[in-house]
């Protein structure tokens, strides 16, 4: 695998994000970016045609407009291109990219931290994680990005969408359903916070900003109405015991 050029095609929080991470961890790299909302200046912002002339492209367009986005690309890119998924559903984006693009090599990957899990640890990706589910190339060069993401101080997760998918829900989407609730109910940190209390608005200050990305994460991973209904219960269950006389 031969990597000297890379593309990415939307610039929310999380494109500009792994933007940021090529142009500080891998400075050798080309990076081009599209954007719907940025001009074409050719240093950072390039055509979607431009972009899709390289040798990767990272797709970071919201879940709920993933379809949309790889049919805009189909036509434009290389087929010697490896794209490159990270979305935080894997099974309904992969199950995409093999319907819409059936010969295009790709890979299926999920980092598991963002723009604030980054910050949080001083711009350091010590230890952060990384999850590969299906891909389409060959051995030898998913061994390579493996090594290459560790190199750089990451660990890396093989599994399967679906498994992925099933830990996500009573993880990272209950993290969410929960700090969307603190959020909601306008709770904050007071001069006497506990240490536990402290954890908790550390979470809840993770997912504040991402009401789209949990939507989407519900809508698009099946895993999550499971979680909930576990919570739902759980709750009624403690309440239970809370009100309970004996």
């Amino acid at each position: 695998m031969n990597i000297t050029s890379v593309g990415i095609i939307g610039y929310g929080a999380f494109g500009s994000f792994v933007a940021t991470l090529f142009q500080k961890h891998a400075p050798h790299i080309e990076l081009r970016v599209f954007s719907s909302r940025a001009p074409v200046d050719n240093k950072l912002f390039y055509s979607l045609e431009n972009v899709c002339d390289t040798d990767a492209v990272i797709l970071c367009s919201p879940i709920h407009s993933y379809e949309e986005t790889l049919r805009r690309t189909a036509p434009h890119i290389r087929p010697d291109t490896i794209l490159v998924d990270v979305a935080t559903v894997k099974v309904y984006t992969t199950g995409l990219i093999q319907k819409l693009l059936p010969a295009q090599p790709f890979i299926a990957t999920h980092p598991m931290f963002g723009p604030e899990s980054y910050r949080k640890q001083s711009d350091s990706l010590h230890n952060l994680r990384v999850v590969i589910t299906e891909h389409s190339l060959p051995e030898e060069d998913v061994a390579a990005l493996s090594a290459f993401l560790t190199s750089l101080d990451m660990r890396v997760v093989s599994m399967t969408s679906d498994e992925h998918d099933k830990q996500l829900a009573t993880t990272l989407f209950l993290t969410h359903f929960i700090g969307q609730i603190v959020h909601t109910g306008g709770f904050e940190r007071t001069d006497i916070d506990t240490v536990s209390f402290g954890y908790l608005m550390d979470a809840v200050d993770s997912v504040r900003h991402d009401s789209a990305l949990f939507k989407d994460v519900y809508t698009y991973n099946p895993y999550c109405t499971e979680t909930l209904t576990r919570f739902s219960d759980a709750l009624k269950s403690v309440t239970t015991s809370l009100e309970s006389k004996e």
